[in-house]
C-alpha cells in the first residue's frame, strides 16, 4: 500500500521548518506503511559531495572513521553521525575513491551529492523520525516514504528513498511488472541497482535518462513508455521535485499548491497541519501527467 509526501517550499522563510512539516506528514502515513521509512532531505550545498551511509553497528563502524577515511584519501573529511546513518563531506574530486573505501569498510551508500541527505530505517514512521531528529532539519525541499513491504523484504536497503545518482532519488507506491527486465538493460549500460526492490530500478531509469541528457520532464515521461505497471512516482533532484503516475493511476495522490510552497501525499489528511492548507489550491494528479517544480 505505502505512503508518500513530498514538500517543496517556494520561500526561504519556511526552509527551518521543512524537516518538521515533513515528519508531521510522514508520520500521518504511518497505516499506509508501518514496516519501514525513510526521507530526503535537500539543504544547503556542500563544500565538496555529501555521502550518507549507514551501518548496523554504528558505535563500531564510526570510530575514527574521519580520520581513516582523510589518510586514505590525502584529503579533508568531516563526519557526522546521526544514530545509524552518517553524512561524510569530501572533495568532490574524491567522491569514487571515498565510496570504494567506504565500501571497503562495509558501510551501506544510502545516497551522495552536494544537497541531498537521505535517512532511512526499519520501524514506524514517528520511531524513525525520531531516531535521526528529523523535525530539527531544514531544507528547500524533501519527500518521504512510509513502507507496507509486499516484494520484498523488510530491511532498511529495502527502505525508500532509493538514489542512483547524485542528489537524485525516488519513492514509490505501486508494483513494476518489467523492473527484473529494465534493471538487465539499465546494467548493460552500466548502470547498476544494489537491491531486489522494483522501486531502485524506477530511480536507475530516471537517473539514466538524465545523463544522457534528457530534462526531467523528459525522463519521467519516459517511464510511461518503458516501465510496465501502476505506480506513482515521486523525484528529488537538487534543483526541484517531479510527480507521475501511470495511465490507470489504481493508487491515491493529491497535490496541494500556494503561493508558499507544494505538497504532496498520498492521502489529503497528511496536508492538515501545514500552514495556509485551507487556502491551497488542491487537486488529483492527472494519470500519465508529469508535474515538476524547480527553483
Amino acid at each position: 500500500m505505502c505512503g508518500i509526501v513530498g514538500l517543496f517550499l517556494k520561500q526561504d522563510a519556511l526552509r527551518p521548518r521543512l524537516g518538521d512539516m515533513l515528519t508531521d506528514m510522514l508520520i500521518t502515513m504511518t497505516d499506509r506503511g508501518p514496516d519501514s521509512a525513510g526521507i530526503a532531505i535537500y539543504g544547503d550545498d556542500s563544500d565538496g559531495v555529501k555521502i550518507t551511509v549507514q551501518s548496523d553497528s554504528p558505535d563500531t563502524a564510526f570510530a575514527g572513521l574521519e580520520e581513516a577515511l582523510a589518510g586514505d584519501l590525502n584529503a579533508h573529511v568531516t563526519v557526522k553521525p546521526v544514530d545509524t546513518h552518517a553524512v561524510l563531506t569530501v572533495p568532490a574530486a574524491q567522491q569514487a575513491a571515498a565510496i570504494a573505501a567506504l565500501e571497503a569498510r562495509g558501510l551501506r551508500i544510502m545516497g551522495t551529492g552536494a544537497a541531498m541527505e537521505i535517512y532511512k530505517e526499519v520501524g514506524l514512521p514517528e520511531d524513525v523520525a525520531a531516531r535521526f531528529d528529523l523535525r530539527a532539519m531544514g531544507g528547500s525541499h524533501g519527500i518521504g516514504h512510509t513502507r507496507m513491504a509486499t516484494e520484498s523484504a523488510v530491511t532498511t536497503l529495502g527502505a525508500h528513498p532509493f538514489s542512483t545518482a547524485d542528489d537524485q532519488c525516488l519513492v514509490h507506491n505501486g508494483s513494476l511488472s518489467n523492473h527484473n527486465d529494465m534493471r538487465r538493460k539499465l546494467a548493460r549500460k552500466g548502470v547498476m541497482t544494489r537491491t531486489e526492490n522494483d522501486t531502485e530500478v524506477g530511480a536507475a531509469y530516471i537517473s539514466s535518462r538524465i545523463a544522457e541528457g534528457a530534462s526531467l520532464k523528459e525522463a519521467l515521461e519516459g517511464t510511461l513508455e518503458d516501465l510496465d505497471g501502476f505506480f506513482t512516482f515521486v523525484t528529488g533532484t537538487r534543483s526541484g521535485f517531479g510527480v507521475v503516475r501511470d495511465p490507470i493511476a489504481c493508487k491515491p495522490a493529491v497535490m496541494a499548491e500556494t503561493d508558499d510552497y507544494v505538497a504532496f501525499a498520498s492521502e489529503y489528511r497528511a496536508f492538515a497541519d501545514l500552514p495556509g492548507i485551507e487556502a491551497a489550491r488542491i487537486w488529483e494528479p492527472e494519470p500519465a501527467t508529469v508535474y515538476f517544480w524547480e527553483r
